[in-house]
């Protein structure tokens, strides 16, 4: 026993507590079996992309997003669950065994699989419940939602509304923040949303589903924020317009994303903002129809097809500008073979997300000089690459999904970025 000025306190034993006799009160052993087990369970599953890349396989990209990359070791320790991330993403037989759940679980149980227990988002800015929000929990939303006559919508589309890592009041706050910051280096700054397919083809989904009623009013208050700032465009008008003149809506049944009429509505609103009238000599007509795995099926271990079609935009009236272009724009894409009537001369830096895609033959077909980057590669290097981009820019322009607005955690927007890409820009 030792003593302090408050009296009598037991000491630790002066040896290691494995080595104690079993029957010591303070035993415990080294490594126990369910401590062992763990550990080596944990050793394959982090090694099995590795010797799996050995053996000459490779995963495959099948979800709504990129394979997430193998982190830096400079993150500190946010490391470790962005290494989980890359690993759990780079098990080669991850899709066959999505495909297998959810056989046994429709032809077992006649339901589908509860495949919606992982958070999608950037580790470090796992959405929560935000103050004046319903309190949701992300586990409780489908990846998928499973409509009427095999339409499917991205789960997200509902999560991000009532789930959010900030409110609407922060997010938009963010945005007139990059504004204030663009525009005080004397560049231009346009904000276009690709809006959702729940908004936007609303006729299939189910007539009851999870979120439903904080997705519309969240939805409903977003959307009033937009058309209040001048920056930002809301191309839900003329996508509808469009929509309205096919008879059919310009978002597949199966995919998460517009068609190429959305596309080009999107690339021809942001145009007119910033030159009224460029568009007016515009001809546009269908050229072939293309057809790709859909985007949404594989999520909930299935196939199917998604099709669409290409169009000739011709902006003097005469010649289709448009050209096929890599899905790909990490690291940025650059073109710079239009000319003539009707398209925009300034340099312009357009940073987007996955609906980009299948704007950018468009965006060549318009723009002279146009970089295009996306968004997430700010999640790795703090807005590095964007700053270099808009360094050599006059006009920037940010499309972003809805859903990735509403839920609060564009790294783009973020004040650290914000604040490296102006601090670059100001040199």
């Amino acid at each position: 026993m030792t003593t302090t000025g408050r009296g009598p306190r037991p000491a630790l034993p002066p040896v290691y507590e494995a080595f104690l006799p079993r029957e010591h009160a303070l035993y415990r052993p080294r490594h126990g079996r369910s401590q062992l087990v763990a550990l080596i369970c944990a050793i394959v599953f982090l090694a099995t992309p590795g010797l799996s890349a050995v053996a000459g396989a490779r995963p495959s990209q099948f979800e709504n997003r990129a394979l997430t990359p193998f982190p830096s070791f400079g993150q500190g320790w946010s490391f470790f669950p962005q290494f989980t991330r890359w690993a759990t993403d780079h098990l080669v037989f991850r899709e066959q065994a999505v495909h297998a759940a959810d056989g046994i679980s429709r032809g077992v149980f006649g339901e589908p699989p509860p495949l919606n227990q992982e958070n999608q988002q950037n580790p470090l800015q796992v959405p929560v419940p935000a103050p004046d929000s319903p309190k949701y929990d992300r586990r409780q939303f489908p990846n998928v939602i499973e409509g009427k006559s095999g339409w499917l919508y991205l789960g997200d589309e509902v999560t991000s509304h009532c789930v959010q890592a900030s409110n609407l009041d922060t997010t938009f706050a963010q945005l007139r923040s990059f504004r204030d910051g663009i525009e005080a280096s004397g560049r231009q700054l346009v904000v276009v949303v690709a809006p959702d397919k729940v908004g936007m083809v609303p006729q299939y989904l189910p007539d009851n589903y999870v979120g439903k009623d904080c997705h519309d009013a969240i939805e409903g208050d977003f959307w009033r924020r937009v058309d209040a700032e001048n920056f930002m465009i809301d191309p839900r008008r003329p996508i509808q317009d469009w929509a309205n003149r096919k008879g059919a809506p310009v978002y597949g049944p199966q995919d998460a994303h517009w068609s190429d009429e959305g596309a080009i509505s999107a690339v021809r609103a942001v145009v007119e903002k910033l030159r009224p009238g460029i568009s007016a000599g515009w001809r546009i007509q269908p050229k072939e129809d293309w057809q790709v795995p859909a985007d949404l099926p594989p999520l909930i271990g299935r196939t199917g097809q998604t099709e669409g079609t290409h169009y000739a935009l011709m902006p003097d009236g005469t010649t289709d500008r448009t050209r096929p272009m890599p899905a790909d724009y990490i690291p940025p894409v650059h073109t710079d073979t239009a000319t003539g009537e009707g398209t925009y001369g300034l340099r312009t830096a357009w940073l987007g997300d996955s609906f980009t895609i299948r704007t950018l033959p468009y965006l060549a077909a318009t723009f002279r000089d146009l970089t295009a980057l996306h968004t997430s590669t700010a999640d790795h290097d703090g807005g590095a690459a964007a700053a270099d981009l808009l360094q050599r820019s006059d006009v920037v322009v940010i499309e972003l999904a809805e859903r990735g607005l509403v839920v609060g955690s564009v790294s783009m927007l973020s004040p650290a970025v914000q604040q490296n890409i102006f601090t670059k820009l100001a040199r």
